[in-house]
């Protein structure tokens, strides 16, 4: 414990040097959008030249069925009914949905996704997932960080610790809309990683300000963030109570020696202290035009109009120069039950809105350095359950990839004949995750940290990158 006197005498002693720090930030990030950071988000070196400066993932939470969207079994169609052998009596289920294909590619596509079928020659379909569990909570986890067992830092923080941020105004590493449940925060924290690296969260089960336009016909409000400011205070006022607040946390670390709690604190107060003057512009929806909202499928009432708004902010923070952005789609797709038609209303809500993205991405010459995601925790089997669901799959399932350095207009690998097991060219999540890092310039077997005396790394000892993929 310390006096008031000694609290103040120290604090005083330090405004001066605070003063100098804060000018010298102010002209580092006079011009943001050049990149330039301060302190651990400071933009680094990659291993090798980057074919991707960001990352939009798309998460679609819940498990999509592979063999209702992108994985067409003519054998599972033509066994429907019969019983799946070495699975006790389970009956196959042919998919309710008509497949073609399309593009000069001939991907294959379910009914349930005519917009983003135009996109076919954009995708690569990589049809041979798997994961190590089928159950929710360990494989979203896994997904997301690695390991399904213990806490570790997600791929959007080792994806930001590895490359710092392109813009010192804003995170390098925001997720919108992610999900209380199945590890929750763990899916975008830091673990043993500063936590300046760490995911910040914009919304939950609601996005704030975003669903007020559906009460208000087609306004299109700009979602605040909350806690970026203070009521009643202006900014000259808020620097001076930072200012104080950081002379008390630089004393405890100074006291400390080793506090990466404190050190996080100091940093996240200065970037909540930037973003301010960038934040308020980036997420103001009412900039984009009419044409830009139909894109995306935004609009009062529109099945779309949710995850239209999700995409649409993750195209203007990743314009911005966020670089890890993931947005969890609004529908889910933990069909146990009814697939023959709750599949349909998930894809339609996301259809419309994914294909915009990456129509708007690529009009603005952005899709060639912007690495798209598409994927679940796993797939779902190919025999029924409850009459017209499926149960979970993590032996075998479809994730895709377009944009970045990735080939387009592919299908890469493959599961048996009724889409149960990867069973040509297997995919881990390890290899899904170093093949992320690659594009993004980084090996992943030299992205570590030392930690409790070890180097950890987000493949732990596994994965290889899949060298097929890239183009």
């Amino acid at each position: 414990m310390f006096s008031r006197r000694h609290a103040l005498k120290s604090a005083a002693s330090g405004f001066g040097y605070l003063a100098f720090a804060g000018l010298a930030s102010q002209a580092a990030t006079k011009d943001a959008g050049s990149g330039a950071a301060g302190g651990a988000l400071s933009p680094k070196a990659v291993h090798f030249p980057a074919r991707a400066k960001r990352v939009i993932f798309l998460c679609m939470n819940g498990g999509p069925s592979h063999v209702d969207t992108f994985d067409y079994k003519p054998a599972l169609q033509k066994n429907s009914g019969k019983a799946m052998s070495g699975r006790g009596g389970a009956k196959l289920l042919g998919s309710a949905y008509q497949f073609s294909q399309h593009g000069k590619s001939g991907l294959w596509f379910s009914q349930v996704f005519p917009h983003l079928a135009a996109h076919a020659d954009d995708l690569c379909m990589i049809n041979s997932m798997h994961t190590d569990l089928p159950n929710h909570s360990q494989a979203f986890v896994q997904m997301h960080t690695g390991s399904f067992q213990f806490t570790r830092p997600s791929v959007g923080a080792w994806s930001i610790y590895g490359l710092g941020s392109e813009n010192a105004n804003l995170p390098g590493f925001v997720t919108i809309n992610p999900p209380t449940d199945n590890g929750g925060a763990r899916n975008y924290g830091s673990s043993f990683l500063p936590p300046i690296f760490q995911g910040t969260k914009l919304g939950g089960n609601q996005i704030p300000g975003f669903y007020a336009a559906l009460l208000k016909k087609d306004e299109i409000p700009g979602p605040p963030m909350k806690n970026l400011g203070e009521a009643g205070a202006d900014r000259n006022v808020q620097r001076a109570q930072l200012d104080l607040i950081r002379s008390l946390n630089q004393h405890k670390l100074h006291r400390d020696v080793y506090h990466p709690e404190i050190e996080g604190a100091i940093e996240s107060f200065e970037l909540a202290f930037r973003m301010q003057d960038e934040v308020p512009d980036v997420m103001d929806l009412k900039a984009e035009p009419e044409s830009i909202r139909q894109l995306y499928g935004i609009g009062s009432g529109k099945p779309t109009d949710r995850f239209g708004r999700q995409c649409l902010m993750a195209r203007r923070l990743s314009e911005a120069g966020v670089r890890f952005v993931e947005i969890t789609a609004p529908a889910t797709w933990d069909h146990h039950f009814m697939i023959d038609k709750q599949l349909a209303d998930s894809a339609t809500a996301t259809d419309k809105p994914i294909a915009g993205l990456l129509a708007d991405l690529k009009q603005r010459g952005m899709l060639d350095d912007t690495l798209v995601i598409w994927a679940g925790e796993f797939g779902r089997t190919p025999y029924g359950q409850s009459g017209s669901g499926r149960d979970h799959n993590n032996k075998g399932y479809t994730t895709w990839m377009a944009g970045g350095g990735m080939k387009g207009g592919m299908a890469y690998g493959a599961t048996d004949d009724v889409g149960y097991e990867a069973v040509e060219k297997p995919v881990h999540i390890h290899d899904w995750h170093a093949t992320i890092l690659h594009l993004l310039g980084l090996d992943h077997t030299r992205l570590t940290f030392n930690y409790g005396g070890r180097d950890f790394r987000l493949t732990d000892v596994y994965g290889k990158v899949v060298k097929e993929i890239l183009a």
